[in-house]
């Protein structure tokens, strides 16, 4: 039996109180090293958290039972929250709960049983493939926005494939699935899952593939840590979305895959677009080109206007109206001068009709003239054109009549020259 000296003096007393020996119990396992960094296995029962947030269970084998105490700030750490039957490992350190009066763990950190070999198996493949650049951001792909069609590599018959056929009915009924089953669970699973790949990109040729399956223990996800499926993922031609286990569960080929869903829903979340999305950005954009058309129209008219107004400005319609009213007063101007000029020569014209009236022949005879014509019918003008004895024409204003001269007398006024 191992003897272990205290690092303080203490004499009992004669008569114990129940205080004293608990906190010499207390004292006493606090000051063995080995109960301050121990690993206890068992399955969990009673596990309850309270509104504090700290968590209390007990540890249990086919012999015996021991209480657990995990505090808030170590719990949040967690990233599975333990069940009860759940078969773990918890590390701590062993005391006594004076007011209990009972030992207890106070554990620091929970792990599946038997996860610590796996843990240190996935630490190693993970530093070798971040190593290879596996895991380098610049190698991820984008995933398409509206994939015409997507492959599904999951278990036929898991929650999971039903869940993810629900998700893209609703979200993106157009788009074509077409599955590659496949165990995820077991021996078989990394073969089937890398047979899967090769399967989809070589006939499906998807636009994007789902990996996923639903939650378990690190043992139930194991394929998922394969490093033949990790570099199925890194060679497959299409785009891989892994929505593997639970929020809280990470392995391998979440790392290498171009995009992490922290389950399978949310993994055919992120692989299509929601409807009622399209249809409200639809919506948007008619609303925008509404918009921007109505303020198009806006600016052409605007700019029609500027035209017309510079087209008035260089318009020959202005001139036109002017010339068209100089053209008016030249016509009145025209048609006034004309009247004058007509009635000048109007007036005369009637001169010259009353000179011209007034010295006709027929004026003369009015006023008792006569127009003496020789028998061949010439205008007798001088004495010198009769002789005595010829016979004449007179004609007068009412007629004619027949006379003979006798004698020719000149007229002693007029210059004979």
């Amino acid at each position: 039996m191992a003897q272990y000296s205290l690092p303080f003096s203490f004499q009992p007393p004669v008569t114990w109180t129940v205080t004293d020996l608990t906190r010499y119990l207390r004292q006493l396992l606090e000051s063995d090293e080995a109960l301050q960094d121990v690993w206890v296995q068992g399955e969990i029962s009673n596990f309850s958290r309270p509104s504090s947030g700290h968590l209390y269970f007990t540890i249990k084998d086919s012999g015996a039972a021991l209480r657990c105490v995990m505090w808030r700030n170590s719990a949040a750490r967690l990233q599975l929250m333990p069940r009860d039957g759940e078969a773990v490992e918890a590390h701590g350190v062993i005391s006594i709960y004076e007011a209990g009066g009972q030992y207890q763990l106070y554990a620091d950190t929970l792990r599946p049983a038997g996860e610590g070999a796996l843990y240190q198996e996935f630490l190693r493949l993970k530093a070798k493939l971040e190593a290879e650049g596996l895991f380098d951001p610049a190698r991820k792909r984008e995933i398409p926005v509206q994939p015409q069609r997507i492959g599904l590599i999951t278990s036929p018959t898991g929650a999971a494939l039903r869940d993810m056929f629900n998700t893209l009915r609703r979200r993106y009924p157009l788009v074509e699935v077409v599955l590659a089953p496949t165990p995820v669970q077991g021996e078989e699973a990394p073969g089937g899952i890398v047979a899967a790949f090769k399967l989809l990109n070589r006939l499906a040729q998807p636009d994007v593939i789902l990996l996923a399956r639903g939650g378990g223990s690190i043992e139930d996800l194991w394929a998922f840590n394969d490093e033949r499926v990790a570099r199925a993922i890194a060679a497959s031609a299409a785009p891989v979305i892994c929505g593997v286990g639970h929020e809280t569960d990470f392995t391998i080929a979440d790392f290498v895959a171009d995009l992490r869903a922290p389950t399978p829903t949310a993994a055919a979340e992120l692989a299509v677009p929601d409807q009622a999305d399209l249809r409200a950005d639809l919506t948007d954009l008619e609303e925008h080109l509404g918009r921007l058309a109505l303020a198009n129209i806006s600016d052409q008219r605007w700019s029609l206007k500027e035209l017309n107004n510079r087209l008035l400005l260089y318009s020959p319609r202005p001139r036109l109206l002017s010339d068209r009213q100089r053209v008016d007063e030249m016509a009145f101007r025209l048609s006034a001068v004309t009247r004058h000029f007509l009635a000048l020569e109007t007036a005369r014209i009637q001169g010259l009709s009353q000179r011209l009236a007034s010295l006709s022949p027929q004026a003369v005879m009015e006023r008792g003239y006569a127009i003496l014509y020789d028998q061949t019918g010439h205008h007798i003008r001088s004495i010198s054109q009769v002789s005595p004895g010829d016979r004449l024409l007179a004609h007068l204003t009412d007629g004619s009549l027949s006379a003979k001269v006798e004698e020719t007398c000149p007229n002693p006024n007029k210059d004979i020259t």
